[in-house]
């Protein structure tokens, strides 16, 4: 993006107030015509023949590994697990954002049974990790899902790394078979979390929750099947279960704009920004548990999940109105931009947040 002159960037600086009154009037606003078409309102026969449908065909796959015993065919029940824990998990999300109960401590325990019990996740670590991402998403210093990890997110990270860590950053973005490792990361980052002195919300609920779940899984595994299929076994689902997850959470938001720390800018251009949303039918809808409408999400994440497709046409059109770009795309090209972004973040200048322009944002 082209330079502007010091008297052009001082009138912008001087705007810089009524510009961001102007786009909390414009949220506000969008989010009146929100209320108004009851897209706030809950689902509860959606949802509870959502969960109550999940937990049956949860309930369902174990019988059938009864049924079935020492056979390589429980491979195929192991993926169909992934598939159910992924499902378990989007409801889980979908609770802790108050999306299913108007009452904060049903969603909050409906949500820690789900993860900790059903799916082997802490509730309170997850929330308090994904609360800071919502409140900044793709924040440099603010956004804990940009942070150092595996891969470089941001040009600074991998301008800070040496050696051969900073030769495979040029190819990370060649590295997303490293997704099937994700479901067994977040089950670590868990239960280190719960074994920290940090605080933590009925941390005793949630670590007998998880310990009882590892236990009775990795029970019944070996009362039906040998070591080495136990294993398999428990290999396939994780690496099912990782893989939908991250396919989930990963185009959302990475090769969008990174905000540089510095930086304040109103709600609904920080959320609409830096957020993409994926197209498809059903099945995207399905595969992703609704996140496929990110940027409707990240507006307004207590939001049912089935009121996010009524909301896009809404939002797509205000943002349309006032002039901020609206992101979407399909599955393939959203990780074409994403590989892309990750083999040359070290490089990144298509940035559009590093522009004089957004001198206007900075503190």
């Amino acid at each position: 993006m082209s330079t502007t002159s010091p008297s052009r960037t001082a009138a912008a600086a001087t705007t810089t107030a009524p510009r961001r009154v102007r786009y909390v009037s414009t949220y506000t606003e969008l989010s009146q015509q929100v209320q108004a078409a009851g897209l706030l309102r809950r689902r509860y026969a959606y949802y509870w023949s959502k969960i109550i449908g999940t937990v049956a065909v949860f309930a369902g796959i174990w019988v059938l590994f009864a049924f079935i015993g020492d056979s390589w065919f429980q491979l195929l029940l192991a993926a169909g697990l992934g598939v159910v824990l992924a499902q378990l998990t989007f409801l889980g999300h979908d609770s802790a954002h108050r999306q299913i109960f108007t009452s904060h401590r049903w969603n909050d325990w409906m949500s820690r049974v789900l993860a900790g019990l059903f799916v082997g996740l802490s509730h309170g670590w997850w929330m308090i990790k994904h609360s800071r991402h919502h409140a900044n998403p793709n924040k440099e210093g603010s956004d804990p899902d940009i942070g150092p990890s595996a891969f470089a997110f941001t040009p600074a990270i991998a301008a800070s790394r040496r050696g051969l860590s900073a030769r495979l950053t040029r190819w990370q973005g060649y590295f997303f078979p490293l997704a099937l490792f994700m479901g067994l990361a977040l089950h670590i980052a868990s239960v280190q979390r719960l074994m920290s002195r940090q605080p933590l919300k009925h941390r005793w609920w949630e670590v007998t929750f998880i310990t009882g779940r590892f236990a009775g899984y990795i029970t019944v595994l070996l009362l039906v099947l040998p070591p080495g299929k136990a294993a398999a076994f428990f290999g396939v689902q994780m690496a099912v279960f990782g893989l939908l997850l991250g396919g989930a959470f990963a185009p959302n938001h990475l090769g969008m704009p990174i905000v540089p720390r510095d930086m304040k800018i109103d709600f609904l251009q920080r959320q609409v920004l830096m957020s993409r949303n994926i197209s498809g039918g059903w099945v995207t809808n399905f595969a992703m548990g609704g996140l496929n409408y990110q940027i409707e999400h990240h507006l307004f994440p207590n939001m049912p999940r089935p009121n996010l497709r009524k909301a896009q046409a809404l939002v797509r059109e205000h943002c349309a109105k006032h002039g901020v770009r609206y992101t979407e795309t399909s599955f393939v090209g959203a990780y074409r931009v994403i590989i892309r972004y990750l083999n040359t973040v070290e490089n990144a200048t298509t940035d559009p947040f590093r522009c004089p322009l957004t001198a206007q944002y900075r503190t």
